[in-house]
């Protein structure tokens, strides 16, 4: 064999890191096992900086955290068997809100598969319904397009996770790798949309008197949020978001009537049931938006659905217009379309929706510390460039009502799972992503100790995220259920043996502060911001304090308790 050949030849791990160094991966977040070995060998060659969560879960939510602040894919890497399941919370979490991931896996030598051998799980099969496509290499040969194929796959059209499944003789044998040629017969990207079609959506908008745009996730994705303002501008129009849409206009935005659904503004569902034009744009017509009542939601409105996925329009809403692209060109084609049409007559609806707005405001009692004047707190002293991360549960619902998120991919919570423990593990990965910049995590003492351990990984790198516990001492939004909805039969739903979060903050050698009183929440969050590396601030809040308005399950989005 000549030296030019054994110079070729490499292992399947070094080829593996090569490729990924090649699609500009900079951070791993990833847990070592048996199978894993030749590429954590291969690692210490590497220029890829590896971060070792405490959870296979905080490792693939801190690569979500990552790609949602950066728009970026994330990775993350588990051992096979329990090290690859325990990561399936993760890559659901980031299927449902359309985050990309490319995510690595080591699995048993091939002579073994399909054998039960010592920690083997078909982790392919067990993620089918949750990626947007997996694999299982058998070629190490094969890596750099499989590689290649995974990032493009991951953050094109609507952005998702990809698994890429690692034997571990795959990684350990030496091959000459092959060319990283993509073939991907079939899987077609959407990207300009029918400009006829446009067209009608600009007459359709000169024609109406009552117009809402309707902005989620997929605003944000497609880096759209510019030109969404610029149109909302222009022809006058009220914008509201769902969850995952939150940051795509400013916070203080006046064309902005908050977010729409269960724990929506009543301005946001009185605008949407209202309407005579409903512009919904890289959204899903989700149930807590739509209360599942597809046939009961925006019945006056003529609707018209732009998305990049095919399959979600005519999903749950049948739109009068439906057109099928990329978000941000898609608006700036329309955005150029309507020079030629007259703009909306919209003055009186603008009446309308300022008095909804100022009979209707968001409201809490100011006079005693409560979980919505902490977050205004929060807000007013961390400045716009914080990135905001949450859990799930009261506090999530909170933080999206009462905090000023004012720019795009500086909100990172879960949206379609609802998965708790979400929230520390993805501010981890929003600090390694974004150094430079405050991270706030806004968390509940039930959601906080579901990945706690990742406090070990905070200490380890000092990242100085900004914990924000509310502490109930109950799991807070199922007990107001049980609270409105069950005659207050609480079941299951209060922690009585709660740790003194301050010190366990301070075992992990973290600044821990606790508020028990409204006098001092002001000067403990200024005290958080000034201190150079992490600090948890354990709020004390009643059980009693409830997320409103809120819409009753089953019930149509204007019948609202507590408006």
């Amino acid at each position: 064999m000549s030296m030019n050949s054994e110079k070729k030849r490499l292992t399947g791990a070094t080829v593996l890191l090569e490729a990924l160094e090649k699609e500009g991966v900079d951070v791993i977040f990833g847990y070592p096992g048996g199978v894993l070995l030749p590429l954590y060998d291969a690692l210490l060659d590497s220029s890829i900086r590896h971060i070792l969560p405490r959870h296979e879960q905080g490792g693939v939510h801190a690569a979500d955290g990552y790609a949602r602040v950066t728009g970026k894919v994330g990775v993350c890497l588990a051992t096979s068997g329990p090290g690859a399941t325990n990561l399936v919370t993760g890559i659901a979490t980031a299927y449902m809100d359309s985050i990309p991931l490319v995510v690595l896996t080591g699995q048993v030598v091939t002579a073994l598969l399909g054998t039960d051998s010592f920690q083997e799980a078909d982790i392919t099969g067990i993620t089918t319904p949750i990626t947007k496509h997996s694999y299982l290499v058998k070629d190490a040969r094969e890596i750099p397009r499989i590689v290649k194929e995974a990032f493009y796959l991951a953050g094109t059209g609507r952005p998702g996770p990809v698994l890429i499944d690692l034997p571990k003789d795959i990684l350990a044998t030496e091959v000459e790798p092959l060319p990283a040629d993509m073939n991907l017969r079939g899987y077609q990207v959407p990207s300009k949309g029918d400009s006829g079609k446009i067209v009608e959506v600009a007459k359709a908008l000169s024609e109406c008197r009552r117009p809402v745009i309707y902005a989620g996730g997929g605003v944000i994705a497609a880096g759209a949020g510019d030109v969404l303002r610029q149109l909302a501008e222009k022809a006058s129009l009220p914008v509201v978001t769902t969850l995952m849409g939150i940051g795509c206009l400013p916070s203080v935005h006046p064309n902005l009537l908050g977010m729409v659904g269960m724990h929506g503004t009543v301005t946001a569902n009185y605008a949407v049931d209202d309407c005579d034009l409903l512009l919904a744009v890289g959204v899903r017509f989700d149930d807590r938006v739509t209360s599942g009542l597809g046939h009961k939601f925006a019945t006056k409105a003529k609707i018209i659905h732009i998305d990049i996925d095919p399959a979600e329009i005519g999903k749950v809403i049948r739109p009068q217009i439906s057109i099928l692209g990329d978000a941000r060109l898609v608006l700036e084609e329309l955005l150029n379309t309507l020079e030629s049409v007259e703009s909306p007559q919209v003055a009186d609806w603008w009446d309308r929706l300022r008095a909804w707005k100022n009979d209707h405001p968001l409201r809490y009692d100011k006079d005693r510390m409560t979980p919505q004047m902490i977050i205004e707190c929060v807000g007013e002293l961390v400045g716009e460039n914080a990135i905001i991360a949450t859990d799930v549960g009261q506090h999530q619902m909170w933080t999206a009502q009462f905090y000023p998120i004012v720019k795009s991919r500086n909100f990172a919570t879960s949206g379609g799972l609802g998965t708790m423990g979400y929230g520390l593990p993805a501010a981890v990965g929003a600090q390694i992503a974004r150094p430079d910049d405050m991270v706030v995590l806004f968390t509940g003492d039930g959601s906080f100790q579901m990945c706690i351990q990742e406090l070990a990984t905070i200490a380890q790198h000092n990242l100085p995220i900004k914990i924000m516990l509310m502490n109930n001492g109950v799991l807070g939004m199922v007990r107001q259920w049980q609270k409105m909805f069950y005659e207050r039969r609480f079941s299951g739903v209060q922690f009585q043996a709660n740790p003194d979060f301050v010190k366990v903050a301070e075992a992990y050698g973290i600044r821990g502060i606790r508020v028990d009183s409204l006098e001092q929440v002001r000067s403990a969050i200024t005290e958080a911001i000034k201190h150079p590396g992490p600090v948890l601030l354990d709020f004390t809040i009643s059980p009693e304090e409830d997320v409103l308005p809120m819409v009753a399950p089953g019930k149509p989005i204007t019948e609202m308790l507590g408006r």
